[in-house]
C-alpha cells in the first residue's frame, strides 16, 4: 500500500513542487507514494470563499476559521481515518529523524499548512492536531514545512533509497552527527584522505567513523550528547 500524504492548503499549486525531483520525485512517479492537495479555500464562507476572520480580543493580522478548517479536515480524514494529523506551526515539537521513521513507518498524513497569524485554537483541539515545528523561525506559511518533512519521509520508505544502509548512517541516527565523508582523488588542494580509510582494515575504519561522529557532536551539537 502507498503512503498517502494529503495536503491542506491555501496553495495547492505548491505541490509537489520539489517531491516531484529526484528520490522523492522517483518514489512518487513509481507509486511508492501518493501526495495529493485539499483546497482550503474551497470550504472557504461566502461568495468570496473567506477562510480567515480577524482576531479575537483584537491585535494584528487575521485567523483561519475553525469551521473552515475543520470542514476541509473532514473531508481530507473522515472517521476512520487512522493517519496522524499534523499542523506545521512553530510553536510544536521539534521535527526529528525518529519522528520521521515513525512516520515513514505508518500509512501516511495529514499536513495542516497555516497561513496569516495563524489557526483558531478550538480546531487543533477539536480535532486532535499535533503541532510539528521544523526548527525556531517563523515562515510566511506552512507549505514549505510540510515539503520539508514529507521530503524526509518518503526517501525512508521501502525501495527508495538505492542502498538501504544509507539511512541507517546519516546524522541523527543513533543520537549523532554523522561522521565525515571522503572519495578520490587522494590528494586535492595538498589534503590527504585520512589514512584508516584507505588502510583496508574495517574494523579501523568503523571505530574511526564512530569516534568522529561523536567529537563533531561534541562540537557542534553538544545537545545531543546530554540527551
Amino acid at each position: 500500500m502507498a503512503f498517502r500524504a494529503s495536503v491542506l492548503t491555501l496553495y495547492p499549486e505548491m505541490f509537489p513542487g520539489p517531491l516531484g525531483t529526484a528520490l522523492a520525485g522517483k518514489a512518487l512517479a513509481r507509486g511508492d507514494a501518493v501526495v495529493e492537495t485539499v483546497a482550503i479555500r474551497e470550504f472557504g464562507i461566502g461568495r468570496h470563499r473567506l477562510v480567515d476572520d480577524t482576531p479575537s480580543g483584537g491585535g494584528a493580522g487575521m485567523v483561519m476559521r475553525p469551521d473552515v478548517v475543520a470542514a476541509a479536515l473532514d473531508q481530507a480524514a473522515p472517521p476512520g481515518d487512522a493517519r496522524p494529523k499534523l499542523f506545521l506551526s512553530p510553536r510544536g515539537r521539534p521535527l526529528s529523524q525518529a519522528f520521521v521513521r515513525e512516520l515513514a513507518a505508518g500509512e501516511g498524513v495529514v499536513l495542516l499548512c497555516g497561513r496569516f497569524e495563524g489557526v483558531d485554537e478550538r480546531v487543533i483541539e477539536g480535532r486532535g492536531l499535533v503541532e510539528v515545528s521544523i526548527g525556531d523561525y517563523v515562515l510566511s506559511g506552512g507549505e514549505l514545512a510540510a515539503l520539508v518533512l514529507l521530503d524526509a519521509v518518503i526517501r525512508l520508505l521501502p525501495g527508495v533509497m538505492g542502498n538501504a544502509l544509507s539511512g541507517e548512517t546519516e546524522s541523527f541516527e543513533g543520537g549523532l552527527l554523522e561522521h565525515p565523508h571522503y572519495t578520490r582523488p587522494a590528494e586535492w588542494e595538498g589534503r590527504r584522505i585520512p589514512p584508516v580509510l584507505t588502510s583496508g582494515d574495517h574494523g579501523a575504519v568503523e571505530r574511526w567513523r564512530a569516534a568522529e561522529a561523536r567529537r563533531i557532536t561534541a562540537e557542534r551539537r553538544p545537545d545531543l550528547l546530554k540527551r
